[in-house]
């Protein structure tokens, strides 16, 4: 992966633990759980969000789909961020493994980009659950797992 690259993905992953962390999380708990391809974000920050934040969060790493959609499909990983890749979320989706955002919740929903929604509507219309598909065929997923 590009320079350029994983500094977009690490905007983003970080972006997401924020928006995730953002609604009642951080009021009804102070660890968030991450489960990301093992290369995917630079190696501070966790560290960095954690200062941030006051959040602790407990960070898993998978190496392939086929390990993420096991356990997604076993249920009840306790996760409550995944990134898994498009070409297996929309099967994802479809098996009920990710639960709904409630974007009362997230009141910075109003400034996400509208050309990013349209990019997660191709595999959610609702934008129930925001992925961006990126040049890998990689999707971020920021959902609360069952």
């Amino acid at each position: 992966m590009t320079a350029f690259g994983k500094k977009w993905l690490t905007g983003l992953v970080t972006g997401a633990l924020m928006a995730v962390s953002a609604g009642s999380l951080a009021a009804e708990q102070k660890t968030l759980h991450v489960y990301n391809w093992s290369d995917y974000i630079a190696p501070d920050t966790v560290a960095n969000f954690e200062k941030e934040t006051g959040i602790k969060v407990v960070y898993d790493v998978f190496d392939s789909n086929e390990v993420l959609e096991g356990k997604l499909m076993a249920g009840s990983t306790g996760f409550d961020l995944v990134v898994p890749s498009a070409s297996f979320l929309e099967r994802q989706l479809a098996a009920g493994v990710f639960q709904p955002l409630d974007k009362s919740k997230l009141p910075n929903w109003k400034n996400l980009d509208p050309e990013v929604l349209k990019l997660v509507a191709k595999h959610d219309p609702e934008n129930n659950t925001p992925c961006l598909t990126c040049g890998r065929r990689r999707a971020l997923a920021t959902t609360w797992i069952r």
